[in-house]
């Protein structure tokens, strides 16, 4: 058995974070990708892929053919398996979401944490360290919450780790597509002026201790890193979402006068007797609308049909979704 003297990898980003320049996150993340490469050929799903589980035999600073290894295989099965016990074993923030919502493990749900260890390469931290794990974080994450991208992140591998990061698994890349990804990042100069402009940012940011382990907030007590049961805070996390409402569709018609168009807007919802819809089910009171301005997304107008008349005022129509609140328990 090879003894992993490097130790993890994100013991070993925590230590020597300022020193990993661009080019040294490709070739980590290169070499990463095929070891899930080789899982993933021969038909295999990880389960419990992170950076916890990854280990470095050699000094990857200054080593260019460097050895890392994809560890505990424990909970590791052949691809489509359907386990017997209905338990999920895992670590919260680097489990894809169709896993809180009962799906099966899969290829994609690897992809998944993949995205998670590109975005802990740009910031030397653990995501989601500041926060409990409990469900209120599952629901956080089925309601579309991610990692905040750091600046000195090049756009194609923002874009790249955004799409594993994907809530639809269909939608997520395939291993083989990450691997010549970083193949054409790091051996073929893909890309390069995005990277050198990264590099230029980080070291900028860690000039003025914005990025790194060592200026991040502070770790939260109960967030957790090592995989544990999890039925029992999704079975939690699930009995909020279904007793709640999430959208409720609302057809609206009123005219805007740009000279006066926030009051007159507000003040035409709240009178129009289409806006309480008779299917809608509302959170408060219907005399007690919440303010259009923070209620109506940007789509929304995108999508009106806007006509414009005489004296400066437009007749919109649109169709709006208005998400409720949720109240989380203590």
């Amino acid at each position: 058995m090879e003894y992993a003297s490097g130790g993890d990898l994100h013991n070993y980003l925590q230590e020597n974070f300022t020193k990993i320049t661009w080019k040294n996150k490709l070739n980590i993340l290169l070499n990463i990708s095929k070891g899930l490469e080789t899982i993933h050929n021969a038909k295999f799903v990880h389960r419990d892929f992170h950076s916890g589980n990854i280990l470095i035999s050699s000094n990857i600073l200054f080593n260019e053919n460097i050895k890392l290894k994809i560890g505990d295989l424990g909970l590791s099965q052949p691809e489509n398996n359907v386990s017997s016990n209905n338990e999920i074993y895992g670590v919260i923030p680097y489990i894809a979401p169709e896993i809180f919502k009962g799906s099966a493990f899969s290829k994609k749900s690897d992809i998944y944490c993949m995205g998670m260890i590109m975005w802990e390469l740009t910031t030397g931290c653990k995501p989601f360290a500041n926060v409990d794990h409990d469900h209120k974080l599952i629901y956080k994450i089925l309601d579309g919450k991610r990692p905040e991208v750091t600046e000195d992140t090049p756009e194609c591998f923002a874009n790249l780790m955004k799409s594993c990061w994907d809530p639809r698994p269909i939608k997520r890349p395939s291993i083989n597509e990450i691997c010549n990804k970083f193949n054409s990042w790091y051996f073929k100069n893909e890309n390069i002026e995005q990277f050198e402009q990264a590099e230029r940012k980080r070291e900028e940011l860690l000039i003025s201790k914005k990025l790194g382990p060592k200026f991040a907030k502070k770790t939260h007590s109960k967030a957790i890193y090592t995989s544990r049961p999890l039925s029992s805070f999704i079975s939690k996390c699930s009995s909020i979402n279904s007793s709640s409402k999430d959208y409720t569709s609302i057809e609206l018609e009123f005219d805007i006068s740009f000279s006066n168009s926030s009051q007159n807007l507000n003040s035409t919802i709240q009178n129009s007797s289409t806006f309480r819809h008779p299917n809608a089910i509302y959170t408060r009171s219907s005399n007690v609308l919440p303010p259009v301005a923070t209620s109506l997304k940007k789509r929304n107008i995108e999508e009106s049909n806007i006509e414009t008349h005489n004296n400066n005022v437009k007749h919109v129509k649109l169709v709006s979704e208005f998400r409720y609140a949720r109240i989380l328990p203590k």
